[in-house]
């Protein structure tokens, strides 16, 4: 069954669709993978600290992560 007929049967609005889809298209990033990245060298500590192993993550994922750990709270 595609996202469209699924859409159709649970008579989800196009917004909601657009949605789900662009979640599902998001690359997701081990641990291992994240604390290799450019992107979080300045991070890579607390990336090791905060992150899961045996998880994957997205980019908005680990930025949200890392800004509550940063504001002082929890994971």
């Amino acid at each position: 069954m595609t996202i469209k007929e699924k859409a159709k049967r649970t008579r989800a609005t196009k917004e909601q669709v657009a949605k789900v889809i662009k979640e599902v298209v998001k690359p997701k990033f081990t641990k291992q993978q994240l604390l290799q990245s450019q992107k979080y060298v300045n991070r890579r500590d607390a990336l090791n600290a905060l992150l899961k192993d045996d998880e994957s993550y997205t980019h908005e994922q680990v930025d949200e992560i890392l800004e509550k750990f940063y504001k002082g709270g929890n994971k």
